[in-house]
Protein backbone atom coordinates (compact mmCIF):
# COMPACT_ATOMS: atom_id res chain seq x y z
CA UNK A 1 0.00 0.00 0.00
CA UNK A 2 1.06 3.53 -0.76
CA UNK A 3 1.37 6.36 1.41
CA UNK A 4 0.74 10.21 1.43
CA UNK A 5 1.62 13.20 3.76
CA UNK A 6 -0.42 15.69 3.03
CA UNK A 7 1.90 18.79 3.62
CA UNK A 8 0.73 21.40 1.24
CA UNK A 9 -1.03 23.82 3.21
CA UNK A 10 0.18 27.53 3.72
CA UNK A 11 0.30 26.90 7.80
CA UNK A 12 -0.39 30.63 8.18
CA UNK A 13 -1.99 30.37 11.68
CA UNK A 14 1.88 29.63 12.69
CA UNK A 15 2.42 33.27 11.71
CA UNK A 16 6.54 34.09 11.27
CA UNK A 17 7.16 31.00 11.55
CA UNK A 18 6.47 29.79 8.69
CA UNK A 19 7.34 32.62 6.55
CA UNK A 20 10.42 31.12 5.09
CA UNK A 21 10.21 27.39 6.23
CA UNK A 22 7.12 25.00 5.55
CA UNK A 23 5.28 24.17 8.56
CA UNK A 24 6.37 20.50 7.93
CA UNK A 25 9.48 21.30 8.57
CA UNK A 26 8.99 23.01 11.81
CA UNK A 27 10.84 21.28 14.84
CA UNK A 28 9.79 19.49 18.04
CA UNK A 29 11.80 17.44 20.04
CA UNK A 30 14.86 17.90 18.00
CA UNK A 31 13.28 16.79 14.64
CA UNK A 32 11.34 18.16 11.86
CA UNK A 33 7.29 17.09 12.09
CA UNK A 34 7.32 15.86 8.89
CA UNK A 35 10.25 13.08 9.69
CA UNK A 36 8.16 11.83 12.49
CA UNK A 37 5.79 10.45 10.00
CA UNK A 38 8.13 8.75 7.79
CA UNK A 39 9.85 7.07 10.71
CA UNK A 40 6.45 5.65 11.82
CA UNK A 41 5.31 4.86 8.15
CA UNK A 42 9.04 2.59 7.75
CA UNK A 43 8.54 1.07 10.87
CA UNK A 44 4.30 0.41 9.94
CA UNK A 45 5.97 -1.54 6.51
CA UNK A 46 5.17 1.36 4.46
CA UNK A 47 7.63 1.82 1.24
CA UNK A 48 6.51 3.70 -1.12
CA UNK A 49 5.33 7.51 0.01
CA UNK A 50 3.89 10.33 -1.89
CA UNK A 51 4.30 13.87 -0.52
CA UNK A 52 2.68 17.00 -1.68
CA UNK A 53 3.93 20.50 -1.21
CA UNK A 54 3.14 23.94 -2.15
CA UNK A 55 4.87 27.64 -1.44
CA UNK A 56 8.48 26.96 0.01
CA UNK A 57 8.13 23.07 -0.78
CA UNK A 58 11.40 22.85 -2.41
CA UNK A 59 12.52 22.97 1.14
CA UNK A 60 10.99 19.43 1.71
CA UNK A 61 12.34 17.82 -0.78
CA UNK A 62 16.08 19.16 -0.28
CA UNK A 63 15.23 17.95 3.49
CA UNK A 64 14.13 14.21 2.55
CA UNK A 65 15.05 13.57 -1.18
CA UNK A 66 13.92 10.10 -2.13
CA UNK A 67 13.71 9.07 1.29
CA UNK A 68 16.70 6.35 1.12
CA UNK A 69 17.73 7.05 4.67
CA UNK A 70 14.33 5.97 5.79
CA UNK A 71 14.25 2.76 3.96
CA UNK A 72 11.53 4.90 1.76
CA UNK A 73 10.93 5.49 -1.79
CA UNK A 74 9.31 9.51 -1.59
CA UNK A 75 8.15 10.89 -4.85
CA UNK A 76 6.55 14.36 -4.75
CA UNK A 77 3.85 16.08 -5.76
CA UNK A 78 3.91 19.95 -6.48
CA UNK A 79 0.71 22.18 -6.63
CA UNK A 80 2.71 25.56 -7.41
CA UNK A 81 2.14 28.51 -4.67
CA UNK A 82 -1.79 27.52 -4.57
CA UNK A 83 -2.30 24.86 -2.88
CA UNK A 84 -5.22 22.44 -4.32
CA UNK A 85 -6.56 21.95 -0.14
CA UNK A 86 -6.82 18.06 0.90
CA UNK A 87 -9.07 16.43 -1.75
CA UNK A 88 -7.58 18.24 -4.04
CA UNK A 89 -4.06 17.40 -3.65
CA UNK A 90 -5.29 14.09 -3.32
CA UNK A 91 -6.88 14.06 -6.73
CA UNK A 92 -3.48 15.68 -8.48
CA UNK A 93 -1.46 13.30 -6.39
CA UNK A 94 -3.90 9.64 -7.81
CA UNK A 95 -1.43 8.84 -10.44
CA UNK A 96 1.31 8.41 -7.97
CA UNK A 97 -0.53 6.52 -5.42
CA UNK A 98 -0.76 2.85 -7.63
CA UNK A 99 -4.52 1.11 -8.29
CA UNK A 100 -5.91 0.42 -4.89
CA UNK A 101 -6.58 2.01 -1.45
CA UNK A 102 -3.62 4.16 0.02
CA UNK A 103 -3.56 5.83 3.40
CA UNK A 104 -3.06 9.68 3.73
CA UNK A 105 -1.76 11.63 7.24
CA UNK A 106 -1.87 14.99 7.52
CA UNK A 107 1.65 16.41 8.13
CA UNK A 108 0.85 18.58 10.81
CA UNK A 109 -0.42 15.96 13.73
CA UNK A 110 2.11 14.49 15.63
CA UNK A 111 0.80 10.84 17.21
CA UNK A 112 2.30 7.75 18.15
CA UNK A 113 -0.70 5.51 16.14
CA UNK A 114 0.57 2.60 14.53
CA UNK A 115 0.28 3.20 10.65
CA UNK A 116 1.19 -1.22 10.13
CA UNK A 117 -2.65 -1.50 12.01
CA UNK A 118 -4.26 0.06 8.52
CA UNK A 119 -1.57 -1.53 6.00
CA UNK A 120 -4.01 -4.15 4.46
CA UNK A 121 -7.47 -2.04 5.10
CA UNK A 122 -10.03 -1.91 1.84
CA UNK A 123 -12.24 -0.01 3.08
CA UNK A 124 -15.84 0.84 0.54
CA UNK A 125 -14.88 4.67 0.27
CA UNK A 126 -12.27 5.46 3.48
CA UNK A 127 -11.57 3.95 6.79
CA UNK A 128 -10.89 7.06 8.79
CA UNK A 129 -9.14 7.11 12.22
CA UNK A 130 -10.90 9.19 15.05
CA UNK A 131 -9.78 10.26 18.45
CA UNK A 132 -11.19 12.23 21.63
CA UNK A 133 -12.49 15.79 21.03
CA UNK A 134 -9.31 18.17 21.84
CA UNK A 135 -9.81 21.33 23.87
CA UNK A 136 -9.63 23.58 20.65
CA UNK A 137 -12.36 21.15 18.80
CA UNK A 138 -14.96 20.26 21.30
CA UNK A 139 -17.51 19.66 18.94
CA UNK A 140 -16.11 17.42 16.99
CA UNK A 141 -16.60 16.08 13.81
CA UNK A 142 -18.12 12.36 12.97
CA UNK A 143 -20.16 10.07 15.34
CA UNK A 144 -18.87 6.57 15.24
CA UNK A 145 -21.94 3.62 15.39
CA UNK A 146 -19.23 0.55 16.18
CA UNK A 147 -17.43 0.59 12.73
CA UNK A 148 -19.75 2.91 10.92
CA UNK A 149 -18.63 6.31 10.68
CA UNK A 150 -21.94 8.94 10.82
CA UNK A 151 -22.79 12.00 10.69
CA UNK A 152 -24.34 12.64 14.24
CA UNK A 153 -23.99 10.68 17.24
CA UNK A 154 -24.41 10.55 21.24
CA UNK A 155 -20.91 11.01 20.74
CA UNK A 156 -19.13 12.97 18.37
CA UNK A 157 -15.50 12.65 17.71
CA UNK A 158 -12.80 14.47 15.61
CA UNK A 159 -11.29 13.08 12.94
CA UNK A 160 -7.59 12.89 13.26
CA UNK A 161 -5.81 13.56 9.72
CA UNK A 162 -5.54 9.67 9.54
CA UNK A 163 -7.42 7.71 7.05
CA UNK A 164 -7.31 4.72 4.08
CA UNK A 165 -9.10 5.74 1.14
CA UNK A 166 -9.83 4.05 -2.22
CA UNK A 167 -9.24 5.62 -5.19
CA UNK A 168 -13.24 5.78 -6.59
CA UNK A 169 -13.34 8.67 -3.90
CA UNK A 170 -12.17 10.99 -5.49
CA UNK A 171 -12.68 9.31 -9.00
CA UNK A 172 -15.49 11.58 -10.30
CA UNK A 173 -13.83 15.21 -8.60
CA UNK A 174 -11.91 17.28 -11.35
CA UNK A 175 -8.43 18.45 -11.13
CA UNK A 176 -8.49 21.84 -8.74
CA UNK A 177 -8.82 22.91 -5.31
CA UNK A 178 -11.39 21.12 -3.32
CA UNK A 179 -11.86 20.00 0.35
CA UNK A 180 -11.86 16.46 1.68
CA UNK A 181 -14.64 17.29 4.24
CA UNK A 182 -17.74 17.16 1.49
CA UNK A 183 -16.59 13.95 -0.12
CA UNK A 184 -16.24 12.24 3.36
CA UNK A 185 -19.73 13.58 4.18
CA UNK A 186 -21.70 12.29 0.98
CA UNK A 187 -19.73 8.67 1.87
CA UNK A 188 -20.69 7.93 5.05
CA UNK A 189 -24.43 9.09 4.18
CA UNK A 190 -24.54 6.39 1.54
CA UNK A 191 -22.52 4.20 4.44
CA UNK A 192 -19.40 3.98 2.50
CA UNK A 193 -17.10 4.94 5.61
CA UNK A 194 -15.92 2.90 8.24
CA UNK A 195 -13.54 3.94 11.50
CA UNK A 196 -11.93 2.96 14.53
CA UNK A 197 -11.05 5.68 17.68
CA UNK A 198 -7.55 6.04 19.01
CA UNK A 199 -7.42 6.93 22.37
CA UNK A 200 -3.24 7.22 22.38
CA UNK A 201 -1.15 10.37 21.49
CA UNK A 202 -2.61 12.49 19.45
CA UNK A 203 -2.03 16.44 18.45
CA UNK A 204 -2.96 18.99 15.94
CA UNK A 205 -0.25 21.31 15.70
CA UNK A 206 -2.37 24.03 14.34
CA UNK A 207 -0.87 27.33 16.79
CA UNK A 208 2.30 28.22 18.04
CA UNK A 209 1.54 28.04 21.34
CA UNK A 210 0.32 24.44 20.55
CA UNK A 211 3.70 23.53 18.76
CA UNK A 212 5.62 24.69 21.62
CA UNK A 213 3.67 22.37 24.25
CA UNK A 214 4.45 19.63 22.04
CA UNK A 215 8.02 20.25 21.75
CA UNK A 216 8.14 20.78 25.95
CA UNK A 217 6.89 17.63 26.02
CA UNK A 218 9.03 15.45 23.42
CA UNK A 219 12.02 17.34 24.90
CA UNK A 220 11.05 16.14 28.07
CA UNK A 221 10.52 12.23 27.45
CA UNK A 222 13.91 12.49 26.24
Amino acid sequence: MHAMILAAGPGTRMGALTRSTPKPLLRVGGRPLLQFHLEALALGGFRKVVINHSRLGIQIEAAFGSGAPFGLNITYSAEGDEPLETAGGIRRALSLLGDGPFLVVNADVWTDFSFASLAFRVPVAAHIVLVPNPDHHPQGDFGLDGTQVTESGTRQLTYSGIGVFHPRLFQHLEDGRASLAPLLRDAIRQGRVTGECFNGQWFDIGTPDRLNRLDQALRHLS
